[in-house]
């Protein structure tokens, strides 16, 4: 594939936060570009506003007159693994002889000759990758950027600057897609069991990992979160938030007027004192990683200082929508046990004495399955919960896995099963002090219409 003969690009899941991207690099590019999603959201109404044609149909007959028209050689179809392959669009267009590539394929693509920056992990890895691209752009480095969510610097998940040395990419491990990288520098911030719909297990999903970070330059550098065991050709660099054995960590960590503050080591030596308006321990340790990366490409301290200060974060990663003295709304993406209790964690270092209340949406029934007790330990530490239906998202119903087969696995009083049509109804019941809520469904279409209650009930 050669970009520069595309002139037209379709495609099949544009709605997804990673083919967004992928549709606003080409947009940028003066390409055409038009694509499917199942559902309208505020994402794909944002893409029609720069310019780009959507359908909300998998019929054939829908797929834009105008793309259809283009030749054939120029044209490129770009499709997400989360898209089955029965999808009567795609197939539509593989049996008319349309290039038709998954997004990986193009991301490799675009970003070939520049030095990749390459975030994985199995939490942390958007948030990462929104800190790195920011202090690099900080401190006057160049580098174009593909993340896996809003970056509120720049309110958008693509940054793109002609003649970009750098590109910084979060490398997803669903499908495999982060093997198709060749990064010059990588960061692997966790590698807990997940996507078990793909992973045989928890040790395939490892050696995956090890793939990735093989495939790292030797001139580069690996920088791996300490405990986790990975085989590496190019030199790892370990991260924490405070093992001291590590050749990055903190010490000194408190909390100062709603910011974190902490000293950074590096090799034995204290570097100086960061403060973090970021909330939350798990966000401390994925600045630490961003700040590994920062200072092997030569940015000064003043600059990293500086860049973490001033990063005001990702949407729906720990996101305020009410922030007052009588109540607190915050919204996360966190859909896995791990994220769950960090999340849950770092609600209650900040409001120890408040009153927690939790709105949960559990993200896929494979999901759920395989970590039911994990999410229901996690669940219980919160003071309140709401629990919502099974978000399905690519998967068909497994027989017996429900919310309700997950609210019962959950060791706590106040918790209760509610439906989208009662859920604003029954958190004003609540009234709560603290308000959580956690998914990746589309539990994010709930935020307004709660913000608006509370904040109407306060008045």
């Amino acid at each position: 594939m050669i970009i520069d003969k595309v002139h037209s690009v379709y495609f099949v899941g544009i709605g997804g936060i990673g083919m967004s991207a992928l549709a606003r690099y080409f947009k940028e590019m003066g390409k055409e570009v038009y694509g499917y999603d199942r559902v309208k959201t505020t994402l794909t109404s944002r893409l029609e506003s720069e310019g780009m044609e959507i359908v909300y149909t998998d019929n054939p007959d829908h797929i834009s007159a105008d793309f259809l028209q283009l030749p054939i050689h120029s044209a490129l179809v770009v499709y997400t693994p989360a898209i089955p392959a029965t999808h009567p669009g795609l197939g539509y267009l593989r049996q008319h002889g349309y290039q038709v590539l998954k997004r990986s394929e193009v991301l490799s693509e675009i970003i070939r000759n520049q030095k990749t920056i390459a975030i994985a992990g199995t939490h942390g890895k958007t948030t990462t990758s929104a800190m790195v691209a920011h202090m690099l752009s900080n401190a006057g480095l160049k580098c174009n950027a593909f993340l896996g969510g809003i970056a509120l610097n720049f309110d958008s998940n693509v940054i793109l600057n002609p003649n970009a040395e750098y590109a910084v990419v979060e490398a997803d491990e669903y499908d495999r897609s982060f093997l198709r990288l060749n990064p010059y520098l990588a960061v692997i911030t966790s590698v807990d069991a997940d996507h078990l719909d793909i992973y045989d297990n928890a040790t395939a999903m490892q050696d995956a990992f090890s793939e990735f970070a093989n495939k790292v330059s030797e001139e580069g550098a690996v920088f791996v979160q300490s405990g986790i065991s990975l085989s590496a050709k190019a030199p790892q660099i370990s991260y924490s938030l405070d093992d001291k054995e590590s050749d990055l960590h903190t010490t000194n960590l408190h909390i100062e007027n709603g910011m974190y503050v902490f000293d950074v080591v590096h090799n034995t030596e204290n570097l100086g004192t960061i403060h973090s308006p970021y909330p939350g321990h798990h966000n401390v340790e994925n600045a630490i990683a961003a700040i590994g990366i920062a200072l092997k490409l030569g940015v000064t301290w003043e600059k990293i200082v500086d860049g973490v200060k001033t990063f005001t974060g990702v949407k729906r990663r720990f996101e305020y929508h009410i922030k007052r003295d009588e109540r607190v709304y915050i919204d996360d993406y966190a859909h896995h046990p791990t994220e769950i209790s960090a999340c849950v964690g770092s609600v209650k270092e900040l409001y120890p004495n408040s009153r927690i209340t939790g709105v949960f949406q559990p993200h896929l029934f494979s999901r759920t399955r395989d970590f039911g007790d994990d999410f229901a330990q996690s669940l219980e530490a919160l003071n309140e919960l709401v629990l919502m239906e099974i978000y399905p998202a690519r998967e068909e119903p497994i027989p017996g896995i429900d919310s309700d087969w997950l609210l019962n696995k959950v060791r706590m009083v106040n918790k209760k099963l509610v439906d989208r049509e009662n859920l604003v109804d029954e958190i004003l019941r609540l009234d709560p002090e603290v308000l959580l809520t956690m998914g990746a469904g589309d539990i994010d279409k709930m935020i307004e219409p709660l913000k608006s209650a509370l904040n109407e009930k306060d008045e």
